[in-house]
């Protein structure tokens, strides 16, 4: 029909939340893995932990590019609003991620100084998810706007809330990395992965429950979407599934159920924190200013971006499948990455 148009906001923002959401499970549990690595019990443990992610740590960070890029394009007014707001963990996100991969091909390639290197896989992919974290928290939290300019400082990103989100990330990285251990490796290894997956669990149910009160406390608009009436009924299942979902979970990492159920579990559990957000802040990209319509590009770029967009997106998806299907399986002291 003449003069029809349609919306191709709600496709985009698909996109960007699809790849931000693999990008916070694939680069989240290699992440977690990491930080697991420095409580690994001896050197044997620690290549076994190291193998399990080599073949494929490096191509999960594709999504986070593509989740830039995109918001770059479709909703430039939402990035030139938050990214001067997170300026500095963003920045301290991609030192940390370059450490760590510096530190990951050094450990084999320089043995005389590896606890060093070792040490810095830990410390950078413990330092780059509080980052994503303090991320997290500043965009929950809401930006200063002026002027459609982001008009606060470039410290709120410190502020209480920030850094208990950045705290709650790591935990839950390192829940999704003691799930991923579970599946890929087996024996002594494998119980001590239950037992920091356990450990773990406790920290990212003790997130949850703070950031579930704090954030209506702290935005008088998300307690009225979620305690007022009709949007009650219609949103209890979400903490009944949390609660449902972290029952099987400590089920799975006391080892009741088979192996790939402890990672599982940690990805429910990112699903009902992402699905909280989600419904707290929707439709809004800039809390508490701009919805996605009002941050949004031209028809005629989206539509242009979108035809790229639909044909290279299937193919890192069936890339990354493709290569998580190869190196399926347990891990072994006898393959992996070697010098």
């Amino acid at each position: 029909m003449p003069g029809l148009t349609i919306d191709l906001l709600p496709i985009w923002t698909f996109i960007i939340g699809l790849g931000v959401f693999f990008y916070v499970l694939l680069d989240g549990f290699d992440l977690g893995v990491g930080i697991l690595f420095g409580f690994a019990p001896d050197e044997r443990a620690r290549a076994l932990v190291m193998n399990s992610i080599a073949p494929i740590w490096d191509g999960n960070e594709t999504w986070l590019i593509l989740g830039g890029v995109a918001l770059l394009a479709v909703f430039p007014l939402a990035y030139a609003i938050i990214i001067p707001a997170v300026y500095f963990p963003l920045l301290i996100m991609l030192l940390a991620l370059t450490f760590r991969g510096v530190a990951f091909e050094f450990r084999f390639k320089n043995p005389r100084i590896r606890r060093f290197w070792e040490r810095g896989f830990c410390v950078g992919s413990g330092v780059a998810a509080f980052a994503q974290g303090m991320v997290l928290g500043t965009f929950i939290q809401g930006y200063e706007v002026t002027d459609r300019a982001y008009s606060g400082s470039e410290l709120d990103w410190l502020r209480p809330f920030p850094i208990v989100i950045g705290i709650a990330v790591m935990f839950g990285y390192a829940l999704l990395g003691a799930g991923w251990l579970i599946l890929k490796t087996e024996g002594g290894l494998q119980v001590w992965a239950r037992r920091l997956g356990r450990r773990s669990f406790w920290g990212v149910l003790a997130a949850i429950a703070i950031v579930s009160a704090w954030t209506p406390l702290m935005h008088p608009e998300i307690a009225r979407r979620w305690f007022s009436t009709p949007n009650i009924f219609f949103l209890w299942p979400v903490p009944l599934f949390t609660v449902l979902v972290a029952w099987i979970e400590w089920r799975a990492l006391s080892g009741e159920f088979t192996d790939p159920v402890p990672f599982i579990g940690a990805f429910g559990l990112f699903v009902v924190s992402y699905t909280g957000v989600i419904v707290s802040l929707w439709p809004m990209i800039v809390p508490f200013h701009y919805t996605i319509w009002d941050a949004a590009s031209s028809s005629s770029t989206q539509a242009f971006l979108l035809l790229g967009t639909l044909f290279f997106l299937p193919i890192i998806i069936m890339y990354s499948a493709w290569s998580y299907w190869v190196f399926r399986g347990k891990v072994r002291g006898d393959i992996g990455y070697h010098s």
